[in-house]
């Protein structure tokens, strides 16, 4: 029995924008507001924790710095899927 290449979870997704940047604000009822930075391009995004994020309680503070998933249908809400340590 062959094992797969890569795990289905692990791979890169074709159909969302990978961005990174730093929480600014907690909001409730876990929205937080993400400052990405690209280059020249500055965009604020509302993310909320993704499921392995959620799953494995890790907590996300203003100041961190993080990996979100953003649709290219809506550029402005997204979904944050690493928290980096610093």
């Amino acid at each position: 029995m062959n094992a797969p290449a890569s795990r289905p979870d692990t791979q890169e997704r074709d159909d969302v924008l990978t961005l990174f940047g730093e929480v600014v604000e907690a909001h409730k009822g876990d929205f937080y507001t993400i400052e990405c930075v690209a280059g020249a391009l500055r965009r604020r995004v509302l993310g909320k924790r993704g499921g392995r994020l959620v799953l494995a309680h890790v907590r996300v503070l203003p100041g961190d710095r993080v990996r979100v998933e953003v649709s290219p249908y809506d550029t402005t809400r997204g979904r944050i899927v690493y928290r980096y340590n610093d």
